[in-house]
């Protein structure tokens, strides 16, 4: 039995949920990212830049993560504005924390995602960085886009946005990892051919219960990338990361075969 961590999120539970309850062998934790990006799972989501700060000890695995065009973070504030001031952000080894220092070099406030819209209409911070069902969610609530932050790196890099992959304990070795990315694979297939099996385990974990917005979430982060990470797009990212001064730079292979 292996540790699994995913996030309660529409697209990881709709795209885990035959590996979990049909495939089976798998102890499954279900908690936000940045605590999935502190590393204490066998095999777990983890943002694509929290990763940068992990690698020495796990690997990636090619199915089960989140990339593509059009899939960014968005900055948002009450009314239009310049960036700056407080800037809530999810966690500071997420994917969106990265991006957001492609704009510029902002004082951060942390918080778990599902509470950065509240902060920023409060005025207990100027700005947010919203991910997962913010993107479908802010508007209606009365914030206003500042910047699509996945819009500034595809720019800037002129390839798919990587925000989220699988990664495994090295010490698991390549045999385990290639079962395990073999049994992701197939739950994504599944996911794809029979997605209303899947409903009933994304309903009880969604923050944003409206059936239309968590269809907009599977649909907009599952998608080809997710049964075969884009490899030059993760090593992009984790360039950048190190160019930052995020995290050092390193010999190990990125990925687990």
């Amino acid at each position: 039995m292996l540790t699994l961590g995913i996030s309660p999120c529409p697209n990881d539970t709709f795209v885990f949920h035959h590996l979990v309850h049909q495939q089976g062998g798998y102890d499954l934790v279900l908690d936000d990212v940045e605590v999935l990006n502190r590393g204490e799972l066998q095999v777990t989501k983890i943002s694509v830049a929290g990763f940068g700060f992990l690698r020495d000890r796990y690997a990636m695995l090619r199915a089960g993560g989140a990339a593509g065009f059009g899939v960014g973070p968005l900055l948002v504030a009450s009314e239009k504005r310049q960036p700056g001031g407080r800037v809530a952000i999810p966690g500071r080894r997420t994917t969106a924390a990265l991006l957001l220092r492609l704009l510029g070099d902002f004082e951060t406030v942390e918080m778990r995602f599902d509470l950065v819209e509240d902060a920023v209409l409060s005025g207990e911070v100027d700005c947010g960085v919203l991910i997962h069902e913010g993107r479908f969610t802010h508007a209606e609530k009365g914030l206003v886009k500042l910047h699509d932050l996945g819009e500034v790196w595809e720019r800037e890099m002129h390839s798919p946005l990587p925000l989220g992959a699988i990664a495994i304990e090295r010490k698991l070795g390549e045999e385990v990892a290639r079962r395990v990315d073999s049994q992701i694979r197939r739950s994504v297939e599944h996911a794809f051919a029979h997605p209303k099996d899947s409903a009933e385990f994304v309903r009880q974990n969604a923050q944003e219960m409206d059936p239309q917005i968590m269809q907009s979430h599977i649909d907009l982060y599952v998608n080809d990338y997710t049964l075969d990470l884009d490899e030059d797009a993760v090593q992009k990212l984790l360039a950048v990361g190190e160019q930052m001064g995020l995290y050092s730079a390193s010999d190990l292979p990125v990925f687990a075969y």
